[in-house]
Protein backbone atom coordinates (compact mmCIF):
# COMPACT_ATOMS: atom_id res chain seq x y z
CA UNK A 1 0.00 0.00 0.00
CA UNK A 2 1.26 3.51 -0.80
CA UNK A 3 2.02 5.99 1.97
CA UNK A 4 -1.04 8.02 0.92
CA UNK A 5 -3.23 4.93 0.93
CA UNK A 6 -1.91 3.86 4.34
CA UNK A 7 -2.55 7.34 5.76
CA UNK A 8 -6.08 7.48 4.41
CA UNK A 9 -6.77 3.97 5.73
CA UNK A 10 -5.51 4.94 9.19
CA UNK A 11 -7.61 8.11 9.13
CA UNK A 12 -10.72 6.12 8.22
CA UNK A 13 -10.02 3.67 11.05
CA UNK A 14 -9.56 6.49 13.54
CA UNK A 15 -12.82 8.09 12.41
CA UNK A 16 -14.65 4.80 12.93
CA UNK A 17 -13.15 4.30 16.36
CA UNK A 18 -14.06 7.81 17.49
CA UNK A 19 -17.60 7.30 16.20
CA UNK A 20 -17.86 4.05 18.18
CA UNK A 21 -16.76 5.84 21.33
CA UNK A 22 -19.17 8.70 20.69
CA UNK A 23 -22.07 6.27 20.34
CA UNK A 24 -21.04 4.17 23.35
CA UNK A 25 -20.69 7.25 25.56
CA UNK A 26 -24.09 8.53 24.44
CA UNK A 27 -25.66 5.15 25.19
CA UNK A 28 -23.93 4.54 28.52
CA UNK A 29 -23.82 7.71 30.58
CA UNK A 30 -27.36 9.08 30.23
CA UNK A 31 -28.64 5.66 31.27
CA UNK A 32 -26.09 5.11 34.04
CA UNK A 33 -25.54 8.59 35.49
CA UNK A 34 -28.46 8.28 37.97
CA UNK A 35 -27.00 4.96 39.19
CA UNK A 36 -23.52 6.47 39.46
CA UNK A 37 -24.94 9.28 41.60
CA UNK A 38 -26.72 6.85 43.94
CA UNK A 39 -23.65 4.66 44.11
CA UNK A 40 -21.51 7.67 45.11
CA UNK A 41 -23.94 8.20 47.99
CA UNK A 42 -23.76 4.57 49.11
CA UNK A 43 -19.98 4.53 48.85
CA UNK A 44 -19.73 7.71 50.94
CA UNK A 45 -21.84 6.06 53.63
CA UNK A 46 -19.49 3.09 53.68
CA UNK A 47 -16.39 5.28 53.83
CA UNK A 48 -17.94 7.36 56.63
CA UNK A 49 -18.43 4.17 58.65
CA UNK A 50 -14.80 3.14 58.21
CA UNK A 51 -15.08 1.08 55.04
CA UNK A 52 -12.46 0.79 52.33
CA UNK A 53 -12.48 0.34 48.60
CA UNK A 54 -11.11 -3.07 47.56
CA UNK A 55 -10.57 -3.59 43.84
CA UNK A 56 -9.72 -6.88 42.18
CA UNK A 57 -9.04 -8.28 38.74
CA UNK A 58 -7.48 -11.31 37.10
CA UNK A 59 -5.85 -10.32 33.80
CA UNK A 60 -2.91 -7.99 33.08
CA UNK A 61 -5.27 -5.39 31.57
CA UNK A 62 -7.63 -5.62 34.55
CA UNK A 63 -4.70 -5.21 36.93
CA UNK A 64 -4.10 -1.73 35.49
CA UNK A 65 -7.64 -0.66 36.43
CA UNK A 66 -7.28 -2.26 39.87
CA UNK A 67 -4.15 -0.24 40.53
CA UNK A 68 -5.56 2.90 38.93
CA UNK A 69 -8.73 3.11 41.00
CA UNK A 70 -6.78 2.39 44.20
CA UNK A 71 -4.22 5.13 43.64
CA UNK A 72 -6.92 7.68 42.78
CA UNK A 73 -8.77 7.14 46.06
CA UNK A 74 -5.65 6.99 48.23
CA UNK A 75 -3.82 9.88 46.54
CA UNK A 76 -6.42 12.39 45.32
CA UNK A 77 -5.06 14.86 42.79
CA UNK A 78 -7.83 17.40 43.45
CA UNK A 79 -6.73 19.88 46.10
CA UNK A 80 -8.84 19.72 49.26
CA UNK A 81 -10.14 16.20 48.72
CA UNK A 82 -9.44 13.68 51.45
CA UNK A 83 -7.49 10.48 50.96
CA UNK A 84 -9.80 7.47 51.15
CA UNK A 85 -8.62 3.95 52.01
CA UNK A 86 -8.29 1.67 48.99
CA UNK A 87 -6.28 -1.37 47.96
CA UNK A 88 -5.99 -3.63 44.95
CA UNK A 89 -5.87 -7.43 44.81
CA UNK A 90 -4.34 -9.17 41.81
CA UNK A 91 -3.43 -12.60 43.14
CA UNK A 92 -5.65 -15.49 44.24
CA UNK A 93 -8.65 -13.19 44.44
CA UNK A 94 -11.29 -15.27 46.24
CA UNK A 95 -8.76 -16.38 48.86
CA UNK A 96 -7.44 -12.84 49.34
CA UNK A 97 -10.95 -11.43 49.65
CA UNK A 98 -11.83 -14.03 52.26
CA UNK A 99 -8.88 -12.79 54.31
CA UNK A 100 -9.02 -9.05 53.58
CA UNK A 101 -12.62 -7.95 52.94
CA UNK A 102 -14.54 -6.45 55.86
CA UNK A 103 -18.29 -5.84 56.16
CA UNK A 104 -18.25 -2.09 55.42
CA UNK A 105 -15.91 -2.38 52.42
CA UNK A 106 -16.77 -1.57 48.80
CA UNK A 107 -15.55 -4.29 46.45
CA UNK A 108 -15.16 -3.59 42.72
CA UNK A 109 -14.45 -6.28 40.12
CA UNK A 110 -12.55 -5.51 36.91
CA UNK A 111 -12.31 -7.75 33.88
CA UNK A 112 -13.95 -8.93 30.70
CA UNK A 113 -17.11 -11.09 30.55
CA UNK A 114 -14.88 -14.02 29.58
CA UNK A 115 -13.42 -13.90 33.12
CA UNK A 116 -16.93 -14.19 34.52
CA UNK A 117 -16.78 -17.35 36.65
CA UNK A 118 -13.69 -16.36 38.61
CA UNK A 119 -14.85 -12.75 39.00
CA UNK A 120 -18.32 -13.91 40.09
CA UNK A 121 -16.70 -16.08 42.77
CA UNK A 122 -14.92 -13.02 44.12
CA UNK A 123 -18.14 -11.00 44.12
CA UNK A 124 -19.99 -13.83 45.89
CA UNK A 125 -17.27 -13.96 48.55
CA UNK A 126 -17.49 -10.19 49.06
CA UNK A 127 -21.28 -10.27 49.36
CA UNK A 128 -21.10 -13.06 51.93
CA UNK A 129 -18.86 -10.80 54.01
CA UNK A 130 -21.36 -7.93 53.85
CA UNK A 131 -19.48 -5.76 51.35
CA UNK A 132 -21.12 -3.44 48.86
CA UNK A 133 -20.27 -4.94 45.46
CA UNK A 134 -19.76 -3.27 42.07
CA UNK A 135 -19.03 -4.82 38.68
CA UNK A 136 -18.99 -3.82 35.03
CA UNK A 137 -20.61 -7.00 33.74
CA UNK A 138 -23.19 -9.47 35.05
CA UNK A 139 -21.42 -11.11 37.97
CA UNK A 140 -24.06 -11.04 40.70
CA UNK A 141 -22.96 -7.69 42.14
CA UNK A 142 -25.46 -5.29 43.70
CA UNK A 143 -24.37 -2.57 41.30
CA UNK A 144 -23.68 -3.68 37.73
CA UNK A 145 -22.67 -1.07 35.17
CA UNK A 146 -22.36 -2.99 31.91
CA UNK A 147 -20.84 -0.94 29.05
CA UNK A 148 -22.94 -1.17 25.86
CA UNK A 149 -20.13 -2.49 23.65
CA UNK A 150 -18.12 -5.66 23.13
CA UNK A 151 -14.95 -3.78 22.16
CA UNK A 152 -12.52 -4.29 25.10
CA UNK A 153 -10.79 -0.95 24.54
CA UNK A 154 -14.03 1.04 24.50
CA UNK A 155 -15.29 -0.92 27.51
CA UNK A 156 -12.14 -0.10 29.44
CA UNK A 157 -12.41 3.59 28.61
CA UNK A 158 -16.04 3.78 29.76
CA UNK A 159 -15.13 1.89 32.92
CA UNK A 160 -12.22 4.24 33.62
CA UNK A 161 -14.41 7.30 33.28
CA UNK A 162 -16.97 5.63 35.55
CA UNK A 163 -14.56 5.00 38.40
CA UNK A 164 -13.03 8.44 37.99
CA UNK A 165 -16.54 9.88 38.32
CA UNK A 166 -17.15 7.77 41.43
CA UNK A 167 -13.89 8.99 42.94
CA UNK A 168 -14.51 12.64 42.08
CA UNK A 169 -18.14 12.79 43.17
CA UNK A 170 -18.16 10.59 46.26
CA UNK A 171 -16.61 13.61 47.98
CA UNK A 172 -19.78 15.65 47.40
CA UNK A 173 -21.51 13.61 50.07
CA UNK A 174 -18.82 14.36 52.64
CA UNK A 175 -19.85 17.99 52.20
CA UNK A 176 -23.42 16.93 53.08
CA UNK A 177 -22.65 14.43 55.79
CA UNK A 178 -26.11 14.71 57.33
CA UNK A 179 -27.32 12.71 54.35
CA UNK A 180 -25.16 9.72 55.21
CA UNK A 181 -27.14 6.83 56.68
CA UNK A 182 -25.99 5.40 59.99
CA UNK A 183 -24.77 8.61 61.62
CA UNK A 184 -26.09 9.07 65.16
CA UNK A 185 -25.70 12.85 65.01
CA UNK A 186 -27.37 15.00 62.34
CA UNK A 187 -25.47 18.24 62.84
CA UNK A 188 -25.46 21.26 60.58
CA UNK A 189 -22.18 23.07 61.20
CA UNK A 190 -20.89 26.06 59.25
CA UNK A 191 -17.09 26.01 59.18
CA UNK A 192 -17.02 29.65 58.08
CA UNK A 193 -13.66 30.91 56.84
CA UNK A 194 -12.03 27.63 57.80
CA UNK A 195 -14.00 25.83 55.10
CA UNK A 196 -11.45 27.02 52.53
CA UNK A 197 -8.66 25.06 54.21
CA UNK A 198 -10.78 22.36 55.80
CA UNK A 199 -13.80 21.85 53.55
CA UNK A 200 -15.01 18.78 55.43
CA UNK A 201 -15.52 20.60 58.74
CA UNK A 202 -18.82 21.79 57.29
CA UNK A 203 -21.69 19.36 57.81
CA UNK A 204 -24.83 20.64 56.14
CA UNK A 205 -28.28 19.07 55.84
CA UNK A 206 -29.78 19.16 52.34
CA UNK A 207 -32.43 17.36 50.36
CA UNK A 208 -30.97 14.08 49.14
CA UNK A 209 -32.83 14.09 45.83
CA UNK A 210 -31.48 17.54 44.99
CA UNK A 211 -27.90 16.50 45.76
CA UNK A 212 -28.29 13.29 43.75
CA UNK A 213 -29.54 15.32 40.79
CA UNK A 214 -26.53 17.63 41.04
CA UNK A 215 -24.20 14.63 41.10
CA UNK A 216 -26.00 13.02 38.14
CA UNK A 217 -25.68 16.24 36.13
CA UNK A 218 -22.00 16.50 37.04
CA UNK A 219 -21.39 12.91 35.91
CA UNK A 220 -23.00 13.70 32.56
CA UNK A 221 -20.91 16.84 32.18
CA UNK A 222 -17.71 14.89 32.83
CA UNK A 223 -18.67 12.23 30.29
CA UNK A 224 -19.36 14.87 27.63
CA UNK A 225 -16.11 16.64 28.50
CA UNK A 226 -13.98 13.54 28.07
CA UNK A 227 -15.60 12.58 24.79
CA UNK A 228 -14.77 16.01 23.41
CA UNK A 229 -11.21 15.69 24.73
CA UNK A 230 -10.83 12.22 23.19
CA UNK A 231 -11.63 13.67 19.81
CA UNK A 232 -9.36 16.70 20.23
CA UNK A 233 -6.53 14.44 21.35
CA UNK A 234 -6.76 11.87 18.57
CA UNK A 235 -7.58 14.21 15.72
CA UNK A 236 -5.22 16.95 16.90
CA UNK A 237 -2.35 14.46 17.28
CA UNK A 238 -3.23 12.21 14.35
CA UNK A 239 0.13 12.72 12.65
CA UNK A 240 2.35 11.97 15.69
CA UNK A 241 0.13 9.00 16.56
CA UNK A 242 0.51 7.59 13.08
CA UNK A 243 4.25 8.18 13.00
CA UNK A 244 4.64 6.62 16.45
CA UNK A 245 2.67 3.55 15.36
CA UNK A 246 4.80 3.15 12.23
CA UNK A 247 7.99 3.54 14.25
CA UNK A 248 6.88 0.99 16.85
CA UNK A 249 5.91 -1.43 14.09
CA UNK A 250 9.39 -1.16 12.55
CA UNK A 251 10.94 -1.51 15.99
CA UNK A 252 9.20 -4.84 16.48
CA UNK A 253 10.18 -6.00 12.98
CA UNK A 254 13.82 -5.40 13.89
CA UNK A 255 13.52 -7.29 17.17
CA UNK A 256 13.24 -4.20 19.36
CA UNK A 257 11.03 -3.56 22.37
CA UNK A 258 8.76 -0.91 23.84
CA UNK A 259 9.58 0.42 27.30
CA UNK A 260 6.70 2.24 29.02
CA UNK A 261 6.59 4.44 32.11
CA UNK A 262 4.57 6.97 34.07
CA UNK A 263 3.82 8.08 37.65
CA UNK A 264 0.68 7.40 39.68
CA UNK A 265 -2.34 6.98 37.45
CA UNK A 266 -0.03 7.34 34.46
CA UNK A 267 1.94 4.35 35.79
CA UNK A 268 -1.21 2.26 35.52
CA UNK A 269 -1.68 3.53 31.96
CA UNK A 270 1.85 2.35 31.15
CA UNK A 271 0.87 -0.99 32.67
CA UNK A 272 -2.23 -1.12 30.48
CA UNK A 273 -0.32 -0.30 27.28
CA UNK A 274 2.21 -3.03 28.02
CA UNK A 275 -0.60 -5.50 28.72
CA UNK A 276 -2.22 -4.61 25.40
CA UNK A 277 1.05 -5.20 23.54
CA UNK A 278 2.07 -8.40 25.29
CA UNK A 279 -1.42 -9.94 25.74
CA UNK A 280 -3.62 -8.38 23.04
CA UNK A 281 -7.40 -8.80 23.07
CA UNK A 282 -8.56 -12.07 21.56
CA UNK A 283 -10.15 -12.14 18.13
CA UNK A 284 -8.24 -9.21 16.63
CA UNK A 285 -5.51 -11.19 14.89
CA UNK A 286 -2.87 -9.03 16.50
CA UNK A 287 0.51 -10.40 17.42
CA UNK A 288 2.05 -10.30 20.87
CA UNK A 289 4.96 -7.87 21.06
CA UNK A 290 7.84 -7.47 23.52
CA UNK A 291 7.26 -4.63 25.98
CA UNK A 292 8.58 -3.77 29.44
CA UNK A 293 6.67 -1.92 32.13
CA UNK A 294 9.26 0.19 33.96
CA UNK A 295 6.76 0.90 36.77
CA UNK A 296 6.29 -2.78 37.68
CA UNK A 297 9.24 -3.60 39.95
CA UNK A 298 8.71 -1.93 43.32
CA UNK A 299 12.05 -3.19 44.63
CA UNK A 300 13.95 -1.43 41.86
CA UNK A 301 11.88 1.75 42.11
CA UNK A 302 12.07 2.03 45.89
CA UNK A 303 15.79 1.23 45.94
CA UNK A 304 16.53 3.97 43.42
CA UNK A 305 14.18 6.46 45.10
CA UNK A 306 15.62 5.76 48.53
CA UNK A 307 19.31 5.67 47.63
CA UNK A 308 19.51 8.31 44.90
CA UNK A 309 16.21 10.15 44.37
CA UNK A 310 12.86 9.80 42.67
CA UNK A 311 14.07 11.63 39.57
CA UNK A 312 16.17 8.60 38.50
CA UNK A 313 13.63 5.79 39.00
CA UNK A 314 13.10 5.44 35.26
CA UNK A 315 16.39 6.85 33.96
CA UNK A 316 18.41 4.06 35.60
CA UNK A 317 16.07 1.45 34.11
CA UNK A 318 16.49 3.00 30.65
CA UNK A 319 20.25 2.65 31.15
CA UNK A 320 19.78 -0.99 32.14
CA UNK A 321 17.28 -2.04 29.46
CA UNK A 322 17.27 0.50 26.65
CA UNK A 323 18.93 -0.39 23.35
CA UNK A 324 19.27 1.65 20.15
CA UNK A 325 16.12 1.21 18.12
CA UNK A 326 13.88 0.46 21.10
CA UNK A 327 10.95 2.80 21.74
CA UNK A 328 10.32 4.54 25.06
CA UNK A 329 6.68 5.51 25.67
CA UNK A 330 6.10 7.95 28.53
CA UNK A 331 2.76 9.05 29.95
CA UNK A 332 2.39 12.22 32.00
CA UNK A 333 -0.56 14.50 32.63
CA UNK A 334 1.67 17.55 33.23
CA UNK A 335 4.65 16.90 30.99
CA UNK A 336 6.82 18.18 33.84
CA UNK A 337 7.57 15.14 36.03
CA UNK A 338 11.32 15.03 36.67
CA UNK A 339 11.45 11.24 36.50
CA UNK A 340 9.84 11.35 33.05
CA UNK A 341 12.08 14.16 31.81
CA UNK A 342 15.24 12.34 32.94
CA UNK A 343 14.11 9.10 31.30
CA UNK A 344 13.31 10.81 27.98
CA UNK A 345 16.66 12.58 27.99
CA UNK A 346 18.53 9.34 28.73
CA UNK A 347 16.57 7.45 26.09
CA UNK A 348 17.47 9.95 23.40
CA UNK A 349 21.10 9.84 24.50
CA UNK A 350 21.05 6.06 24.02
CA UNK A 351 19.41 6.05 20.61
CA UNK A 352 15.88 5.08 21.59
CA UNK A 353 12.92 6.59 19.78
CA UNK A 354 10.70 8.47 22.23
CA UNK A 355 6.92 8.87 22.36
CA UNK A 356 5.18 11.06 24.95
CA UNK A 357 1.52 11.33 25.92
CA UNK A 358 1.07 14.63 27.78
CA UNK A 359 -1.70 16.89 29.03
CA UNK A 360 -2.12 20.59 29.81
CA UNK A 361 0.08 22.44 27.27
CA UNK A 362 2.60 19.61 27.12
CA UNK A 363 4.86 21.06 29.82
CA UNK A 364 8.62 20.79 29.44
CA UNK A 365 8.27 17.68 27.30
CA UNK A 366 6.66 19.76 24.56
CA UNK A 367 8.46 23.05 25.25
CA UNK A 368 11.90 21.43 25.08
CA UNK A 369 10.93 18.87 22.38
CA UNK A 370 12.10 16.02 24.60
CA UNK A 371 10.18 13.36 22.64
CA UNK A 372 10.20 12.50 18.96
CA UNK A 373 6.41 12.04 18.83
CA UNK A 374 4.19 14.01 21.21
CA UNK A 375 0.47 13.28 21.68
CA UNK A 376 -1.23 16.16 23.46
CA UNK A 377 -4.49 16.08 25.44
CA UNK A 378 -5.17 19.81 25.84
CA UNK A 379 -6.93 19.95 29.21
CA UNK A 380 -6.18 20.95 32.80
CA UNK A 381 -8.36 18.24 34.34
CA UNK A 382 -6.22 15.23 35.27
CA UNK A 383 -8.92 12.51 35.19
CA UNK A 384 -10.09 13.64 31.74
CA UNK A 385 -6.50 13.78 30.47
CA UNK A 386 -5.87 10.20 31.58
CA UNK A 387 -9.12 9.00 29.99
CA UNK A 388 -8.31 10.70 26.68
CA UNK A 389 -4.77 9.32 26.78
CA UNK A 390 -6.26 5.82 27.15
CA UNK A 391 -8.16 6.34 23.91
CA UNK A 392 -5.00 7.60 22.21
CA UNK A 393 -2.79 4.69 23.20
CA UNK A 394 -5.58 2.23 22.37
CA UNK A 395 -5.70 3.75 18.88
CA UNK A 396 -1.90 3.53 18.77
CA UNK A 397 -2.08 -0.17 19.68
CA UNK A 398 -4.61 -0.80 16.94
CA UNK A 399 -2.50 1.01 14.35
CA UNK A 400 0.50 -1.11 15.33
CA UNK A 401 -1.55 -4.30 14.86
Amino acid sequence: MSAVGHASGAEALVDRRLCERREATAAFFPARAPELARLCHRMAERFARGGRLVAFGLTPAAHSDVRHVAVEFVHPVIVGKRALPALGLTGSVARELSLVAEPEDIVIAFGEPSDGDALAAGIACARERGCLTVAFSELGAEWELEPPTADPFVRQELVETSYHVLWELVHVFFEHRGLLEGRTEQRAHDAGASSFLYPFLAEREHNLDAVLEDVRASAMMKAEEVQALRERTVTGSFEPLGLAAATIGKCFERGGRVLALGNGGSATDAMDLVADLVSPPAGRGWGSHPALDLTADTAIITALANDIGTEVIFQRQVIAHGRPGDVLVSLSTSGNSLSVLEALTEARRRGLVTVAFVGYDGGRVAADALADHIVLSPSQHIPRIQEAQATAYHVLRELVG
